[in-house]
């Protein structure tokens, strides 16, 4: 007998686990997701990326979005279905207490918990420039992802992984550990969270994108992280759209031109440099960044700003 689920995710993360939860035939009651949202210049209302998924391939189950979960009539509708587990994937919200209780909720936290409690465990691996990144499942309580440890799985990191790597790999991961969870649920034996490692990451603001030539090997790590959002901008607005580090021991002018190549330049850090390939200035399209210099008539020694 399949069991039966109530999901909760928003993100193409939790889409990933989502269809593998179908594939393995667990019997999806209903979707809990967030409202959809105006998105770009056009303020075009959009679905959550695991809505249009559930849209895309017709799939029958019911589609919350409510605000909140606080509201009662979302937790006699979940009481009501008599789900065997509730499953939560960068939900985007908070768990109440009343629906805690109802039945096991098991949350698939993408960090090796207790380091990275909070909203954004993905990119903050990589601003730290971690060795290992990983998927935890754990049981939810009232806490912020403070709950038992059910199961982990872990990945080693390469130097060049990014955002949108990362999250193509641990979302794959962690549509595995789900199922390995679910299938050995009543044989395992949750393990309490170390309180004396536990770090936390907020939310990631569009002032997180604001960059200075200070450190080439920190700049790179925030170009891996930010490049899906909120991206690289300098404080005139210039977006950095592509680049990679150069090294990271030179002494140079915060800014300066080092030098212009075929379809990139390199850029002097105070410590390091970088190179890159292409830029966005405000209300433009992205172009090669040697095709933006030479309209902007820059030479080398000039200041990119």
């Amino acid at each position: 007998m399949s069991k039966k689920i109530v999901y909760m995710g928003t993100p193409e993360y939790a889409t990933v686990i989502l269809e593998n939860l179908i594939r393995n035939n667990y019997e999806i009651q209903a979707l809990f997701t967030q409202p959809d949202k105006k998105v770009g210049r056009e303020q075009l209302l959009t679905p959550p990326h695991i809505k249009q998924y559930c849209i895309n391939n017709t799939l029958s189950f019911p589609i919350y979005q409510p605000e909140t979960l606080k509201d009662e009539s979302m937790v006699k509708i979940i009481k009501d279905l008599k789900p065997d587990f509730i499953i939560v994937a960068a939900y985007g919200q908070i768990l109440p207490k009343n629906i805690l209780e109802i039945v096991p909720c098991i949350n698939l936290h993408a960090s090796l918990l207790p380091k990275y409690r909070g909203a954004s465990p993905i990119q903050k691996s990589i601003l730290n420039n971690d060795n290992f990144a990983g998927v935890t499942a754990m049981m939810m309580e009232e806490g912020l992802d403070s709950g038992d440890i059910l199961g982990f799985k872990y990945l080693e990191l390469g130097v060049h992984a990014d955002v949108e790597e990362l999250f193509d790999t641990l979302s794959g991961i962690a549509a595995n550990l789900i199922i390995e969870t679910l299938e050995r649920f009543s044989s395992l034996h949750p393990t309490k969270q170390n309180s004396s490692q536990v770090s936390f990451c907020g939310k990631i603001s569009k002032e997180d994108g604001l960059i200075f030539f200070t450190n080439s090997k920190i700049l790179y790590s925030k170009y891996k992280a930010y490049k899906v959002w909120p991206g690289l901008f300098l404080q005139s607005g210039l977006k950095i759209k592509r680049m990679i580090l150069e090294e990271g021991n030179s002494k140079n002018i915060e800014g300066q031109i080092l030098e212009i190549k075929k379809d990139s330049i390199i850029v002097g850090c105070e410590k390091g440099s970088v190179t890159i390939f292409e830029v966005q200035a405000p209300s433009k399209k992205a172009l090669n960044v040697v095709d933006y210099i030479r309209g902007s008539r820059l030479l080398v020694g000039d200041i990119l700003s």
